[in-house]
């Protein structure tokens, strides 16, 4: 069955924000709840979305989105959770930077930084801060990923068991409600645990849209995290979580010169 341009954009929105909502889209476009729910059921039936009550969300899978096309997603939202993240770390550290558009822009707010070294498997982190003469990079060897510019493999793992940085910056492609980072790369959550593990303090940042996914391989749990940056409160439970684990949630501000409000 051929997708009409409703769909398209369905589909567009539902990469963007995680999950339609029947009413919403009904509104949005002028049609019946009725046309939407047969969209919807049109959608499911061919595999590009996931019905759940009152909408819908991006399937369970195994492949992640795009890198170019995750690179636009959330942009505001993730330039502010940066911002809240980099405020956190102090000039005079190491910092460990992971794979992750999320990522990028913690680099892009590094920028005025001075006497940083920072540590990454990510070929786009090092090609940022490049423009920081007052940062230190040292980029883990490992087998180049071309979709994003990743580097990922037991040499990756190695290089990071020689160093113990301060602080690590980490995303993840989702989280679920028992609080699991998860992702889709194997190779990649090695890495991501080995940075894990030679980090005094670990941060995530980590997009609203990320509650609505899921992904087959589990990083690590919201124990392991000391600091997570988002733009919108969790699901309950997950805040719960996070309060019995001592993990602190910090939600960026929605505008500029807003203070950074803290969930849970």
């Amino acid at each position: 069955m051929a997708q009409n341009f409703r769909q398209t954009d369905i589909l567009e929105i539902a990469l963007s924000e995680g999950k339609v909502v029947v009413e919403d889209l009904a509104e949005r476009f002028g049609v019946t709840v009725q046309t939407i729910r047969r969209d919807l059921a049109e959608l499911a039936d061919t595999g590009k979305l996931q019905r759940v009550h009152g909408g819908a969300v991006l399937p369970s899978g195994v492949a992640n989105i795009g890198y170019e096309h995750r690179r636009a997603l959330h942009l505001d939202e993730k330039t502010a959770i940066a911002k809240a993240c980099a405020a956190e770390l102090p000039d005079s550290c190491s910092i460990f930077l992971n794979i992750g558009t999320s990522t990028e822009q913690v680099a892009r707010e590094l920028l005025s930084r001075s006497d940083l070294m920072v540590v990454t498997n990510n070929i786009n982190v090092a090609n940022i801060l490049v423009a920081n003469e007052r940062c230190d990079i040292v980029v883990a060897g490992g087998l180049l990923r071309r979709a994003d510019g990743g580097l990922v493999g037991d040499l990756t793992s190695q290089v990071i068991a020689q160093f113990k940085v301060d602080y690590a910056v980490i995303g993840c492609s989702a989280l679920d409600e028992d609080g699991d980072l998860l992702d889709f790369d194997v190779q990649e959550v090695s890495v991501s645990k080995s940075i894990i593990r030679q980090a005094r303090r670990t941060y995530l940042v980590a997009d609203n849209s990320k509650f609505h996914r899921t992904a087959p391989a589990r990083i690590a749990s919201l124990e392991d995290i000391d600091m997570f940056f988002t733009d919108r409160p969790p699901p309950a439970r997950v805040q719960a979580l996070c309060r019995d684990w001592g993990t602190e949630i910090r939600l960026a501000p929605d505008r500029p010169g807003a203070a950074v409000a803290r969930a849970g």
